[in-house]
């Protein structure tokens, strides 16, 4: 399911179509939602109004998504009403893009708007065929996606066929647009696309993320759905950072209440221990009222239970080998296109490497070569010469070029994002503990409890895998990954699906783990917080090494190009491309002079840049060494920004 667009009525809902007020586009009252036996939520009550960004956060499993499915018409309430604006357009982009077979990006965003085969509807804005198709290509040349229009879909990487999705939601001009998870298998540009897509949209939208940047950036309003709440929800006005501040005022406040009600009731207790003769001549009220006081204490005491969380913890083998792994020179390609060229890589005990980059700049390439999946390519004829030039100053056990050199008996555990190894026919149960029992850290562990770590229940055991949900699989994988001891873990994407609460116990556990990490993940916030040096490739064939994400989102936006993209060999050729196309004026004697040395000082500094990337490279654990050598190379690159904005200055004056 791509986009699925709705204009009011919904079918199935309960009540009947009643108008709302302009400002208010949809309002649910006491809505409930049952599965079988179970209730994903109960008596939630919330209202979007125009122009509102509402983003919906809470635990797996509390009905996020499902409630989001009701607003879009494909899913029916079991009680409670839903109030709709007259003429409410609703359209959805989901948790999975699903596309018609072997449609284009173009293909598929016309069919959204109701023309082609399988379609979701007509939209109604168009009259004709060749509108409809005009409109599909306007959206998709809107939101920077023209050159995608021919390509099909099934080739896309996750990351487009995202944005082709959201693509078609928008193409259907919603007033209310829905969206499930949005920045799953979008890259950092492409979340950063989609924020601005979302804050300059004139329609309201509801998000379901638990992305804590992007709930920053983008949220003028948060409801978490919960059962820690009397009413199933809790609204704050902005973004997470005042939402996780009120939280935290109310829950105190919630706690204080239980505290206070709890010593109300034991008096209570005592009262009503007392003899009936002594009971006789007190009010029946009050015993009414000692009665209630009780039920509103054990409602307190379940909401006030700790919020539960997956027991994320990876086991280390602990060993104290300083090189893990070692690359030198290792690079691949694909045909004429070039993923990463001349990269070295070290990874060492304490290590946490993120790994950035657009969706196809090789990251998952990459991976595969630290997990042995593929071979470097061999070094080019100028890397070759380059060494031979310096082959007496090497270090005694460097790495041959076009080499990946690991620790022996090196244990890797990767984390994969497309979840391999879970088998979807298999139960919950055999995919946690195929022979009823795990050995975790010394101890014996029933399946059930086992589960149970994880936040699933006994009668769950016999579910398959493909009933899960995200979240669920993910833990699911989490879990079997625990019980692999590692030397290096390699996560790519971790976050995908996890709720805040398991995010959190996650970035615990990768804290403390003392062997190496290589986190590929989009969440900024855990970057942020975790990686102690950042590898990224531009999509282009170059890689670059920073001293945290902070680093390189500034240096991102200084580096020369359009695109904030092309550094060293290529920036340079594209200057000098662009001065040779100039018309020749006259220049003084001395800017003369400066100009014909700008190329050589630009050499220079590209030099110096390169060389405190290297030196980056071999600095290991050092985070005060990384810090300086951090300070030094933001120096150099602003340096060389300056030598080309001075170069492009020269040029306008000849």
């Amino acid at each position: 399911m791509g986009a699925v667009v709705g204009v009011v009525g919904f079918p199935g809902v309960a009540a009947p179509y009643t108008p709302l007020p302009m400002a208010a586009l949809l309002t649910a009252q006491s809505i409930s939602k049952h599965f079988s036996d179970r209730t994903l939520f109960s008596d939630v009550s919330l209202s979007v109004e125009e122009g509102e960004r509402l983003a919906l956060i809470g635990p797996n499993g509390a009905g996020k998504s499902t409630l989001i499915k009701i607003f879009a018409g494909l899913e029916d309430i079991d009680d409670g009403k839903i109030t709709l604006r007259r003429g409410l357009r609703t359209a959805i982009a989901a948790q999975a893009d699903v596309f018609p077979p072997g449609a284009t990006a173009l293909e598929a965003v016309i069919e959204a708007l109701g023309t082609g085969s399988g379609g979701a509807g007509q939209s109604g804005h168009h009259h004709d065929e060749h509108e409809i198709e005009l409109a599909a290509r306007l959206t998709l040349e809107r939101l920077g996606l023209g050159d995608l229009l021919d390509a099909p879909c099934d080739s896309l990487s996750g990351g487009q066929r995202k944005r082709i999705s959201i693509a078609r939601a928008l193409a259907c001009e919603p007033d209310l647009l829905l969206l499930d998870e949005p920045t799953n298998h979008l890259d950092v540009e492409g979340i950063e696309w989609l924020e601005g897509v979302l804050t300059a949209g004139r329609f309201a939208c509801i998000v379901v993320t638990h992305d804590r940047a992007f709930l920053e950036q983008t949220a003028t309003r948060i409801i978490e759905l919960s059962t820690a709440y009397p009413q199933g929800t809790f609204s704050v006005q902005g973004g997470y950072d005042e939402f996780l501040r009120r939280k935290g005022e109310f829950l105190d406040a919630q706690a204080k209440q239980e505290r206070t009600l709890s010593m109300q009731v034991r008096d209570d207790l005592r009262w009503l221990s007392r003899g009936a003769k002594a009971r006789r001549t007190k009010s029946k009220s009050r015993i009414d009222a000692s009665y209630a006081r009780m039920d509103d204490l054990d409602a307190l005491r379940l909401r006030n239970a700790p919020e539960k969380a997956a027991r994320i913890d990876f086991t280390a083998t602990d060993r104290k080998t300083v090189k893990l792994l070692a690359g030198r020179g290792v690079g691949k390609s694909f045909g004429d296109r070039t993923l990463f060229h001349n990269l070295d890589i070290l990874l060492t005990p304490g290590e946490k490497l993120g790994l950035i980059g657009p969706n196809g700049a090789g990251k998952t390439t990459l991976i595969r070569l630290l997990t042995g999946d593929l071979e470097s390519d061999p070094p080019t004829p100028e890397m070759l010469s380059e060494e031979d030039s310096i082959k007496d100053d090497l270090p005694h056990g460097t790495p041959p070029l076009g080499t990946l050199v690991r620790a022996d008996k090196l244990r890797v555990v990767l984390f994969s994002q497309h979840r391999t190894g879970l088998d979807p026919e298999m139960t919950l149960g055999k995919a946690l503990a195929p022979f009823g029992r795990v050995d975790y850290r010394g101890s014996s562990l029933h399946v059930a409890t086992w589960a149970n770590m994880f936040l699933f229940d006994k009668g769950q055991l016999n579910s398959l895998i493909k009933t899960l949900s995200g979240g669920e699989q993910a833990r699911v994988h989490i879990a079997r990954l625990m019980l692999e001891p590692a030397d290096v873990l390699i996560l790519d994407e971790p976050t995908n699906d996890l709720d805040l609460a398991s995010l959190e116990v996650l970035e615990e556990s990768l804290e403390e783990f003392p062997g190496a990490i290589v986190l590929v993940t989009h969440d900024r916030a855990m970057l942020d917080r975790l990686a102690t040096r950042v590898l990224a490739l531009d999509g282009a064939g170059g890689a670059a090494y920073y001293a945290d994400y902070a680093q390189w989102k500034i240096l991102r936006g200084l580096k020369p190009g359009s695109n904030g993209s092309e550094t060293g060999a290529n920036g340079a050729t594209r200057a000098r491309s662009a001065a040779a196309t100039k018309k020749k004026k006259k220049l003084s004697y001395k800017d003369k002079l400066e100009l014909e040395g700008m190329e050589a000082a630009i050499e220079k500094a590209e030099s110096a840049r390169a060389a405190l990337e290297k030196e980056m490279t071999s600095a290991g654990a050092d985070h005060r060494k990384l810090a300086d050598l951090g300070r030094r190379m933001a120096a150099a690159q602003a340096k060389l920004d300056a030598l080309y904005a001075r170069w492009q200055e020269l040029e306008e004056l000849v």
